[in-house]
């Protein structure tokens, strides 16, 4: 095998796969990269099993081949190369150089065939999701997965499709995020599965703000499918809980305030938070509303934000971090805050989202 090819695409191929691979990992070949070289183009792969994701980029190939290389050593070459055309040459011996006119590295790789196979997806059917929206559909749900792998089935969001309607939903017990949107095209067939964190992560970083990925789904996998990045996950087996019976009809207690304006004072109150006093107090009164923070040998907080409300003043606590997350993922202006009382649920509902988050026990 033997490619030229410019430091900063290497760079950026190799910083695309490394991501997955895992320094615990008991067999040695994960944690390498495995290199294809082909038809113009250069093709790298990085698994750990559960997920694997390949990057593919244009180069002048030179002879074809493979090769599997050490991902970190390699990435540490490459990106202290001195100069911006990079020649790397693969001998009989499996020994790898990387060189230009006036420095070259020798490193020892490892024949293709011991790198595990990532599985075929051509024959099955794809289904075409635009990747902003998609894109913005994981902001609004991957920040409720649950990172309590004893309940192992909420350490993923749930994908369902149903007709020409996709649904995201994640929880972890305390609040629940759901997102829907309406795809181009009905695929046709009806899907629901669960797809594990670390690949919404994998996704999060790859997505682009336009153009379409492709979704192919078998038993217990999927590819996405993004162009010149396929990404291959395992799912997540066992049986989601029945989002539909936690969603609350829709509230007239509402409280409109300035989406910004809420997340600065949160933000402010959460200064204050401690492990033992989490919760920040909301006071909400006719068209006012008292944030406040008290912790014991700590200090105090007070801030009050002009807004619209005519129902009937209540006093509730939320963990400031659920609150945070919401309010910086959307985009709206100003939002709607339905409110029942301080032991029920606050709901922010938007046209195609709704958040639900349970309120704590103000000390």
């Amino acid at each position: 095998m033997k490619f030229k090819v410019e430091k900063i695409k290497l760079v950026n191929a190799i910083g695309t796969v490394q991501n997955v691979i895992t320094t615990k990992s008991a067999l040695p070949i994960l944690s390498n990269i495995l290199i294809e070289a082909q038809a113009g183009t250069l093709k790298l792969t990085a698994t750990d099993l559960d997920i694997g994701i390949t990057c593919v980029i244009p180069v002048d190939i030179q002879e074809a081949g493979a090769i599997t290389i050490p991902a970190k050593r390699f990435s540490d070459i490459i990106k202290e190369f001195p100069l911006e055309v990079i020649s790397v040459t693969t001998k009989k011996n499996n020994q790898v150089t990387i060189d230009s006119d006036m420095c070259q590295f020798k490193i020892m790789g490892l024949i293709k065939e011991e790198f595990p196979k990532l599985p075929e997806f051509q024959d099955k059917q794809a289904i075409k999701i635009d990747q902003g929206v998609f894109k913005q559909m994981l902001s609004l749900t991957a920040f409720a997965v649950s990172l309590d792998e004893t309940r192992y089935v909420l350490n993923g969001i749930l994908f369902k499709i149903n007709k020409s309607l996709l649904t995201l939903v994640s929880t972890d017990g305390k609040r629940l995020a759901l997102a829907e949107r309406k795809l181009t095209l009905e695929p046709g067939v009806d899907i629901s599965m669960i797809v594990p964190l670390k690949t919404i992560q994998e996704l999060n970083r790859n997505l682009k703000d336009e153009g379409e990925l492709s979704l192919v789904v078998s038993s217990n996998q999927a590819f996405f499918d993004l162009g010149n990045v396929g990404i291959i996950s395992r799912l997540i087996e066992g049986e989601f809980p029945d989002y539909k019976q936690v969603v609350p009809p829709v509230s007239e207690n509402k409280m409109k305030v300035a989406r910004g304006q809420l997340l600065l004072a949160v933000k402010r109150a959460a200064l204050l938070a401690t492990p033992d006093y989490q919760a920040v107090k909301l006071e909400v009164f006719k068209n006012k509303l008292v944030i406040s923070k008290s912790t014991p040998d700590v200090g105090e907080f007070h801030e009050e934000l002009a807004v619209e409300y005519q129902g009937r003043e209540m006093v509730i606590g939320f963990n400031p971090v659920y609150l945070i997350d919401i309010l910086k993922n959307l985009n709206e202006e100003t939002i709607s805050l339905e409110l029942t009382d301080g032991e029920k649920p606050g709901v922010i509902r938007i046209s195609d989202y709704v958040y639900i988050v349970l309120p704590m026990r103000l000390n």
